[in-house]
Protein backbone atom coordinates (compact mmCIF):
# COMPACT_ATOMS: atom_id res chain seq x y z
CA UNK A 1 0.00 0.00 0.00
CA UNK A 2 1.27 3.25 -0.91
CA UNK A 3 2.15 5.49 1.90
CA UNK A 4 0.67 9.27 1.67
CA UNK A 5 3.03 11.64 1.53
CA UNK A 6 2.92 15.10 3.65
CA UNK A 7 2.21 17.88 2.08
CA UNK A 8 3.86 20.23 5.27
CA UNK A 9 5.38 19.16 7.92
CA UNK A 10 7.28 21.38 10.23
CA UNK A 11 7.38 22.40 13.96
CA UNK A 12 4.41 23.75 15.91
CA UNK A 13 5.46 25.55 19.21
CA UNK A 14 5.04 28.14 21.74
CA UNK A 15 1.48 27.81 21.14
CA UNK A 16 -1.05 30.41 23.10
CA UNK A 17 -5.10 29.33 22.63
CA UNK A 18 -7.50 31.90 23.84
CA UNK A 19 -11.00 30.17 24.10
CA UNK A 20 -13.76 32.06 23.48
CA UNK A 21 -17.39 30.45 23.97
CA UNK A 22 -19.67 30.67 20.92
CA UNK A 23 -23.15 29.22 19.84
CA UNK A 24 -23.59 25.71 18.59
CA UNK A 25 -25.90 26.78 15.78
CA UNK A 26 -23.06 29.22 14.67
CA UNK A 27 -20.87 26.54 13.87
CA UNK A 28 -23.89 24.37 11.94
CA UNK A 29 -24.46 27.30 9.97
CA UNK A 30 -20.60 27.86 8.40
CA UNK A 31 -19.60 24.33 9.16
CA UNK A 32 -18.17 22.49 5.81
CA UNK A 33 -21.26 19.71 4.68
CA UNK A 34 -20.61 16.65 6.32
CA UNK A 35 -19.37 17.94 9.70
CA UNK A 36 -21.12 19.32 12.91
CA UNK A 37 -20.34 21.11 15.73
CA UNK A 38 -17.94 19.36 18.27
CA UNK A 39 -18.61 20.34 21.50
CA UNK A 40 -17.40 19.91 25.22
CA UNK A 41 -20.24 20.12 27.98
CA UNK A 42 -22.65 20.87 25.50
CA UNK A 43 -20.64 24.24 24.68
CA UNK A 44 -19.39 25.09 21.17
CA UNK A 45 -15.36 27.36 20.93
CA UNK A 46 -13.69 29.40 18.72
CA UNK A 47 -10.41 29.83 19.87
CA UNK A 48 -7.59 32.59 18.95
CA UNK A 49 -4.20 30.66 18.10
CA UNK A 50 -0.57 32.07 18.16
CA UNK A 51 2.48 29.76 17.67
CA UNK A 52 5.77 29.65 15.97
CA UNK A 53 6.20 27.66 12.59
CA UNK A 54 9.79 26.35 12.62
CA UNK A 55 11.37 24.55 10.53
CA UNK A 56 8.77 24.65 7.87
CA UNK A 57 8.95 22.07 4.31
CA UNK A 58 6.79 21.86 1.45
CA UNK A 59 7.19 18.51 -0.03
CA UNK A 60 10.37 18.21 2.09
CA UNK A 61 11.72 20.82 0.83
CA UNK A 62 12.86 23.97 2.54
CA UNK A 63 11.24 27.24 0.91
CA UNK A 64 14.10 29.96 1.54
CA UNK A 65 13.05 32.82 3.63
CA UNK A 66 10.05 30.86 4.93
CA UNK A 67 10.74 28.28 7.34
CA UNK A 68 10.40 30.36 10.58
CA UNK A 69 7.60 32.61 11.29
CA UNK A 70 4.39 32.94 13.38
CA UNK A 71 0.95 32.47 12.59
CA UNK A 72 -2.18 33.45 14.18
CA UNK A 73 -5.45 31.67 13.73
CA UNK A 74 -9.08 31.81 14.26
CA UNK A 75 -10.75 28.57 14.22
CA UNK A 76 -13.49 26.68 15.63
CA UNK A 77 -14.12 22.53 16.44
CA UNK A 78 -16.05 20.23 13.96
CA UNK A 79 -16.88 16.37 13.98
CA UNK A 80 -17.49 13.72 11.12
CA UNK A 81 -18.50 10.14 12.06
CA UNK A 82 -16.45 7.34 9.29
CA UNK A 83 -17.77 3.73 10.98
CA UNK A 84 -18.56 4.87 14.02
CA UNK A 85 -15.39 6.73 14.88
CA UNK A 86 -15.71 10.43 15.82
CA UNK A 87 -12.95 12.50 13.62
CA UNK A 88 -12.52 15.42 15.36
CA UNK A 89 -11.06 18.51 13.77
CA UNK A 90 -10.53 21.81 13.44
CA UNK A 91 -11.91 24.65 10.98
CA UNK A 92 -9.92 27.95 10.00
CA UNK A 93 -12.13 31.10 9.65
CA UNK A 94 -9.01 33.43 9.32
CA UNK A 95 -5.34 33.14 9.62
CA UNK A 96 -2.38 35.97 9.96
CA UNK A 97 0.77 35.09 8.45
CA UNK A 98 3.79 37.66 7.96
CA UNK A 99 4.59 36.90 4.09
CA UNK A 100 2.00 36.39 1.42
CA UNK A 101 3.87 33.20 0.17
CA UNK A 102 2.87 31.40 2.75
CA UNK A 103 -0.75 32.41 2.35
CA UNK A 104 -0.71 32.15 -1.13
CA UNK A 105 0.89 28.63 -0.78
CA UNK A 106 -2.10 27.79 1.68
CA UNK A 107 -5.09 29.22 0.00
CA UNK A 108 -3.68 27.27 -3.46
CA UNK A 109 -3.46 23.91 -1.67
CA UNK A 110 -7.07 24.22 1.00
CA UNK A 111 -8.86 26.80 0.25
CA UNK A 112 -7.82 27.84 3.43
CA UNK A 113 -8.48 32.19 4.18
CA UNK A 114 -4.97 33.98 4.76
CA UNK A 115 -4.28 37.22 4.97
CA UNK A 116 -0.94 38.76 5.49
CA UNK A 117 0.09 41.45 7.78
CA UNK A 118 3.28 42.59 9.62
CA UNK A 119 3.95 40.72 12.90
CA UNK A 120 6.21 39.67 15.64
CA UNK A 121 6.65 37.96 18.54
CA UNK A 122 8.64 37.88 22.16
CA UNK A 123 9.04 34.18 23.40
CA UNK A 124 10.72 34.76 26.79
CA UNK A 125 11.58 31.17 27.86
CA UNK A 126 14.49 31.12 30.34
CA UNK A 127 15.40 27.55 29.56
CA UNK A 128 15.66 24.95 26.49
CA UNK A 129 11.53 24.00 27.06
CA UNK A 130 8.82 26.16 27.88
CA UNK A 131 8.36 26.51 31.91
CA UNK A 132 6.80 28.72 34.95
CA UNK A 133 7.72 31.90 34.55
CA UNK A 134 7.81 32.28 30.99
CA UNK A 135 6.18 34.86 28.91
CA UNK A 136 4.86 34.42 24.77
CA UNK A 137 3.39 37.43 22.80
CA UNK A 138 1.75 37.76 19.62
CA UNK A 139 1.20 40.90 17.39
CA UNK A 140 0.59 41.60 14.15
CA UNK A 141 -0.25 45.41 12.63
CA UNK A 142 -3.70 46.59 11.05
CA UNK A 143 -4.58 49.78 9.39
CA UNK A 144 -7.98 51.74 10.63
CA UNK A 145 -9.77 54.51 9.72
CA UNK A 146 -9.08 54.97 5.93
CA UNK A 147 -8.33 51.81 4.76
CA UNK A 148 -9.57 52.22 0.88
CA UNK A 149 -9.69 55.08 -1.75
CA UNK A 150 -6.60 57.14 -3.03
CA UNK A 151 -3.25 56.33 -1.87
CA UNK A 152 -2.77 59.72 0.13
CA UNK A 153 -6.34 58.96 2.03
CA UNK A 154 -5.07 54.91 3.00
CA UNK A 155 -1.63 56.55 4.14
CA UNK A 156 -3.58 58.86 6.95
CA UNK A 157 -5.07 55.40 7.97
CA UNK A 158 -4.32 54.72 11.77
CA UNK A 159 -1.33 51.94 12.16
CA UNK A 160 -2.05 49.67 15.21
CA UNK A 161 -0.44 46.40 16.70
CA UNK A 162 -2.84 44.02 18.14
CA UNK A 163 -1.57 41.65 20.63
CA UNK A 164 -1.82 38.50 22.64
CA UNK A 165 -0.08 37.13 25.52
CA UNK A 166 0.36 35.23 28.50
CA UNK A 167 2.86 33.68 31.00
CA UNK A 168 3.01 30.13 31.53
CA UNK A 169 1.24 29.57 35.51
CA UNK A 170 2.28 25.80 36.21
CA UNK A 171 4.44 22.99 34.89
CA UNK A 172 3.11 22.25 31.78
CA UNK A 173 1.68 18.32 31.54
CA UNK A 174 -0.24 16.23 29.23
CA UNK A 175 -4.06 17.54 29.47
CA UNK A 176 -6.08 14.73 31.49
CA UNK A 177 -8.81 12.59 29.46
CA UNK A 178 -11.77 14.14 28.91
CA UNK A 179 -10.76 17.79 29.99
CA UNK A 180 -11.06 20.81 28.40
CA UNK A 181 -7.46 21.51 27.59
CA UNK A 182 -7.74 18.05 25.70
CA UNK A 183 -10.74 18.76 24.02
CA UNK A 184 -8.68 21.93 22.44
CA UNK A 185 -5.36 20.79 21.65
CA UNK A 186 -6.70 17.05 20.24
CA UNK A 187 -8.17 17.44 16.93
CA UNK A 188 -6.17 15.73 14.33
CA UNK A 189 -8.41 16.82 11.15
CA UNK A 190 -8.72 19.59 9.31
CA UNK A 191 -11.53 20.46 7.26
CA UNK A 192 -12.10 22.86 5.05
CA UNK A 193 -14.80 23.94 1.88
CA UNK A 194 -13.14 23.82 -0.98
CA UNK A 195 -13.87 26.04 -4.41
CA UNK A 196 -16.50 23.79 -5.64
CA UNK A 197 -18.69 23.85 -2.41
CA UNK A 198 -17.18 20.23 -1.64
CA UNK A 199 -15.20 19.59 2.12
CA UNK A 200 -12.01 18.52 1.80
CA UNK A 201 -10.70 16.68 4.60
CA UNK A 202 -6.71 16.39 5.79
CA UNK A 203 -4.95 14.52 8.59
CA UNK A 204 -2.79 16.48 10.46
CA UNK A 205 -0.47 14.13 12.67
CA UNK A 206 1.48 15.20 15.76
CA UNK A 207 1.94 13.74 19.27
CA UNK A 208 0.05 14.96 22.24
CA UNK A 209 1.04 18.26 23.68
CA UNK A 210 1.47 19.46 26.74
CA UNK A 211 -0.39 21.86 28.59
CA UNK A 212 -0.52 24.63 30.90
CA UNK A 213 -2.43 27.29 32.67
CA UNK A 214 -1.89 31.08 32.06
CA UNK A 215 -1.86 34.13 34.07
CA UNK A 216 -1.55 38.33 32.89
CA UNK A 217 -3.56 37.30 29.91
CA UNK A 218 -3.90 39.70 26.98
CA UNK A 219 -6.58 39.98 24.19
CA UNK A 220 -6.23 43.30 22.76
CA UNK A 221 -7.31 43.79 19.15
CA UNK A 222 -9.47 46.30 17.00
CA UNK A 223 -11.47 43.44 15.74
CA UNK A 224 -13.50 45.76 13.38
CA UNK A 225 -9.99 45.83 11.54
CA UNK A 226 -9.18 42.46 11.71
CA UNK A 227 -12.22 39.71 11.88
CA UNK A 228 -15.78 40.04 9.92
CA UNK A 229 -19.30 39.18 11.63
CA UNK A 230 -20.74 37.13 13.26
CA UNK A 231 -17.55 35.77 14.54
CA UNK A 232 -15.97 38.72 16.05
CA UNK A 233 -18.76 40.10 18.04
CA UNK A 234 -17.98 36.63 20.08
CA UNK A 235 -14.42 37.79 19.88
CA UNK A 236 -15.30 40.93 22.11
CA UNK A 237 -15.36 39.74 25.45
CA UNK A 238 -12.47 38.54 27.51
CA UNK A 239 -11.50 34.24 26.81
CA UNK A 240 -13.29 32.15 29.18
CA UNK A 241 -10.19 30.38 29.29
CA UNK A 242 -6.52 30.06 28.31
CA UNK A 243 -3.96 27.77 27.71
CA UNK A 244 -0.11 27.35 26.41
CA UNK A 245 1.19 24.45 24.79
CA UNK A 246 4.81 23.21 23.93
CA UNK A 247 3.77 21.98 20.24
CA UNK A 248 5.91 19.03 18.72
CA UNK A 249 6.91 18.22 14.83
CA UNK A 250 3.39 18.02 12.67
CA UNK A 251 2.89 16.83 9.75
CA UNK A 252 -0.20 18.00 7.47
CA UNK A 253 -1.63 15.32 4.42
CA UNK A 254 -3.60 16.48 1.26
CA UNK A 255 -6.56 15.01 1.99
CA UNK A 256 -9.46 13.80 -0.03
CA UNK A 257 -12.91 15.22 -0.73
CA UNK A 258 -15.94 13.91 0.71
Amino acid sequence: MRTERPVLSARWTELLVLNFPVPAELIRQFAPPGTEPDLHDNQAYASIVGFRFRGARLFGLPIPGHTQFAEINLRYYVQRCVEGEARRGVVFVKEIAPKRAIGATANWLYNENYITRPMRSNLRIAGSRLSTGDSIEYAWQTRSGRPHGSRLLRGLATRRWNRLAACVAAPLRLPPAGSFEQFIVEHYWGYVRGRDGRTREYRVLHEPWRVAPVDEVVWDCDLAATYEPPFAEYLAAPPVNALIADGSPIQLFRGRCL
